[in-house]
């Protein structure tokens, strides 16, 4: 029976593909509807879902995210209509920018106009996906010629943006049939949400429709202090670490001050005080750490949101695998 509580396999450092099959195994028993796998420098995210796929019998699964410059937008078609038949109808794509840092640190490739990309992108795995020829003409491709070669999928998955920003989720709303939220306080995710609906009626869809699956990291522990540390110290290292992308997404949601506290104390090397910069108040409206019963009650209070339609438990980098599969355990749906 499906429940709208999904898991986001963890984005950090694992010990091996057999431990995210393990983690997305025990998500099916339990009662996770879909298995999200991010890409970001790590294990490549076709290949872990595929074997997860092979694995399991009928947890969803899904890309969150796969960055829409790492590969060409016919290459993403291709890939979802493989990862669509190996799961046998089971996938839900998810796309994004990804940041400036990964993109270009790692991938050697011109950040650009990270919208107007995304949104060429998600056009054009559409017309992959529907076995007609594809035409394009766009400003970062021009495609013409060749459709898909084999059989396109005969259910056609849906397919979610990630954004954080206003533009980028009115672009989610306008142009794909989801939006993948992350990083956001309650207030944050409500405000963002009205560019959602915005995007939807300037495309003449229901402002109401589309999906709105929320990223939260979660630590469930009987050890409180450890718990909070680990979802405190991840909050950190995204505004701190990961360039200013995710120190301006604080900004924007009215946590100027202390985001920018954060990342220059970052930048200098000062991680221990960049963490205790982030009160228990901020920290608990990003994300939810605590015992089991606390971090119940609080994804509980999320999923209560109109703007949310599914929480995907998420987990802080530096958690040890038997503290993800406690957590895992701990919020399953009832």
């Amino acid at each position: 029976m499906a429940s709208n509580r999904d898991v986001f396999l963890p984005v950090a450092a694992q010990p091996s593909v057999d431990a995210l099959v393990e983690q997305a195994q025990s998500a099916e028993d339990l009662g996770y509807d879909r298995a999200w796998l991010p890409e970001s420098w790590g294990r490549n995210a076709a290949v872990v879902l595929t074997s997860i796929a092979e694995r399991t019998d009928s947890i969803g699964i899904g890309t969150s995210i796969m960055p829409v410059y790492s590969r060409s937008p016919a290459l993403i078609g291709m890939t979802t209509a493989t990862l669509q038949e190996v799961s046998e109808g089971r996938l839900r794509l998810g796309v994004g920018p990804s940041g400036p840092i990964v993109i270009e640190n790692w991938h050697g490739i011109d950040f650009g106009n990270p919208l107007r990309r995304t949104r060429e992108t998600v056009d054009i795995i559409k017309q992959v996906l529907s076995g007609q020829e594809v035409s394009y003409d766009g400003e970062y491709f021009d495609l013409d010629g060749f459709r898909l070669r084999c059989d396109p999928p005969e259910r056609q998955p849906p397919i979610d943006a990630a954004g954080m920003g206003p533009k980028a989720v009115e672009l989610a709303g306008r142009f794909a049939d989801g939006w993948h939220a992350l990083m956001l306080t309650e207030e944050g995710l409500a405000e963002r949400y009205e560019d959602f609906q915005h995007g939807r009626e300037l495309a003449e869809k229901d402002p109401d429709g589309g999906q709105v699956t929320l990223s939260l990291t979660c630590m469930a522990l009987e050890d409180r202090k450890r718990a909070r540390q680990l979802v405190r110290g991840h909050a950190a290292f995204y505004i701190g670490g990961m360039g200013t992308y995710y120190r301006d997404n604080m900004a924007r949601q009215g946590y100027e001050e202390v985001a920018h506290e954060v990342y220059d104390l970052w930048q200098e090397d000062e991680k221990r005080a960049a963490t205790r910069a982030i009160d228990d108040d901020l920290l608990d409206t990003l994300c939810v750490g605590g015992t089991p019963d606390e971090c119940r009650e609080r994804v509980a209070e999320w999923e209560a949101m109109d703007c949310v339609d599914r929480v995907s438990v998420s987990f802080p980098r530096g958690a040890e695998v038997e503290e993800i599969l406690n957590t895992v355990e701990a919020l399953a749906p009832e």
